[in-house]
């Protein structure tokens, strides 16, 4: 219909992102790793400046705010908090199921699909490269987020969580 434009999104991983996880990058170390501390932790992390001012900016400009994230779905309330606690842009936010351990660059490419029926993605800002890679070969635009600071041992074991157990 003439006249009617398909929402604008920009999508946006939180973890490592939006919020920095290396205060409990420790928990993944364990064996077995602690994820119950890894998510309760979470709303202890302090902010991404440059995750957030890219989220501010694309609000501004009347994209519509989209939060992605492989946190699993019974930490929802955690999320929403951290979210609302550092004044991010209201935006639909898709969680992992409890019980779905698939690699995120499987979930996350999913989500996009289904999002991309309603609207144009003009951005998907994450910080994991296999994410990245999954979702350029899927056509959509990504932007990698690289930074937050950790060593390379810790961004292992936060990538690791992610693609190999697929729980972050």
């Amino acid at each position: 219909m003439p006249g009617l434009r398909r929402p604008t999104f920009v999508v946006f991983d939180i973890d490592g992102v939006l919020a920095d996880v290396g205060h409990r990058l420790h928990y993944l170390a364990s064996r077995p790793k602690d994820w119950p501390g890894f998510f309760r932790s979470a709303s202890d992390d302090p902010p991404l400046d440059d995750g957030v001012q890219r989220a501010f900016a694309a609000h501004a400009d009347g994209h519509t705010i989209v939060y992605l994230t492989g946190r699993p779905e019974n930490y929802r309330t955690a999320t929403q908090g951290w979210l609302t606690s550092y004044g991010l842009p209201q935006g639909a936010l898709h969680m992992r199921r409890s019980n779905d351990h698939r690699p995120a660059r499987f979930t996350k490419i999913a989500v996009l699909r289904e999002l991309a029926k309603a609207g144009e993605i003009v951005e998907f800002v994450d910080d994991d490269a296999d994410v990245v890679a999954a979702a350029s070969t899927a056509g959509f635009n990504v932007h990698h987020a690289t930074w937050m600071v950790v060593t390379t041992v810790e961004q292992g074991e936060l990538f690791d969580a992610q693609d190999v157990e697929g729980r972050s």
